[in-house]
């Protein structure tokens, strides 16, 4: 499931169980929209996976909490807890493997 994050959600009760990764995006970052639709299909093909996007601009205290420097990065996230962190274009096959590092 794609999941965009509203300034009305709680991102914790979002990454407290199963796998989620997050992707910590701008909108004027070029390398961001070149893995938006990478992701799309990511959450769209692994149904045993969130996948929650975030706008470092509209969620500036978000990132802070978790020191985001570059965009995109990407946190994977274990039943709560944070087991991987990437920044950078990731291509699909990178992606993948990523995520079966959670399991």
């Amino acid at each position: 499931m794609l999941i965009h994050l509203e300034k009305n959600q709680d991102f914790k009760s979002l990454v407290k169980e199963g796998v989620t990764l997050v992707d910590f995006y701008a909108t004027r970052c070029g390398p961001c929209k070149m893995l938006a639709p990478q992701l799309e299909q990511l959450a769209e093909k692994r149904q045993d996976i969130n996948v929650i996007k975030i706008d470092v601009d509209q969620h500036e205290e978000l990132a802070a909490e978790f020191n985001i420097r570059v965009v995109p990065t990407l946190i994977l996230f274990k039943d709560g807890a944070n087991i991987n962190v990437s920044s950078g274009f990731k291509t699909a096959a990178a992606l993948e493997n990523l995520v079966n590092t959670a399991f």
